[in-house]
C-alpha cells in the first residue's frame, strides 16, 4: 500500500542525500520516479537537487501554483511512476500537500516529501504543517549541535554572524545564513 512519508530535520541532515540513495534504489530496479524541488531555492543548479556530499540529480520545479496532479498524470501517462520524491517540501502549500495525499490514496504512487520542519523563529512552515498532519510516517532525520545534542532548530544569520530575530519567513541559503542548533542554543540565541 502506498503512503505519504514525511521525512524532516534541521539543516544539514542529509535530507537530499537520503532522497537521491532513495531515487537511485528505483531507478536501479527499472522503475520510473518523479523528482521534483522548489524553484526559489537557487542555492545550486536551478531544476537540479544537490546534495552536500556531492552527487545530484535533475528534478522538476514546483512553486506555490504548480498542479502536481497535472504534472503527475502527464508524467504517468508517458511511464508509470513507481515513486514522487520531493526536495524542500516545506515550500509546498497545505493544498498541494493535500493533493499528494490524494495521488497516494488514489494512484497508490508512494511520496517521499523531505524537508525542513521549523523556520528561523521557530514557526512550523506552510508545507511541513500539512505534512505532519497528513502524512501516513514520520521520520525525522538527525543532525547535531554544537554542542553535541541533536539539533532541532536552525538559526539564520547576518553577515556578521548574528542570530537574526525577524525577518521574512522564506530566505534561502545555506551554511553561511543558516545554523542547526538544539532547542536549548536556539533559546538562547533568540533572546532579547
Amino acid at each position: 500500500m502506498a503512503k505519504l512519508y514525511y521525512y524532516y530535520s534541521a539543516m544539514n541532515a542529509g535530507k537530499s542525500t537520503v532522497l537521491l540513495q532513495s531515487a537511485h534504489n528505483y531507478q536501479e530496479r527499472g522503475m520510473d520516479v518523479l523528482l521534483l524541488t522548489a524553484s526559489i531555492d537557487d542555492r545550486f543548479e536551478t531544476g537540479k537537487i544537490s546534495s552536500r556530499i556531492g552527487i545530484s540529480a535533475e528534478a522538476s520545479l514546483f512553486d506555490k501554483n504548480t498542479n502536481i496532479p497535472e504534472l503527475v498524470k502527464s508524467r504517468n501517462e508517458s511511464n508509470a511512476l513507481s515513486c514522487i520524491l520531493i526536495d524542500e517540501s516545506q515550500f509546498l502549500t497545505k493544498e498541494q500537500v493535500y493533493d499528494l495525499s490524494e495521488i497516494v490514496d488514489n494512484l497508490h504512487i508512494p511520496v517521499l516529501a523531505f524537508g525542513i520542519r521549523t523556520d528561523f523563529q521557530g514557526e512550523l512552515f506552510e508545507g511541513s504543517q500539512a505534512l505532519l498532519a497528513w502524512s501516513d510516517k514520520l521520520i525525522e532525520l538527525k543532525t547535531v549541535c554544537h554542542c553535541g545534542s541533536k539539533a532541532t532548530m536552525v538559526i539564520r544569520m547576518n553577515e556578521q554572524g548574528i542570530p537574526v530575530k525577524e525577518g521574512a519567513q522564506v530566505e534561502i541559503g545555506g551554511n553561511d545564513r543558516y545554523l542547526s542548533v538544539c532547542r536549548k542554543h536556539f533559546k538562547e540565541a533568540v533572546r532579547d
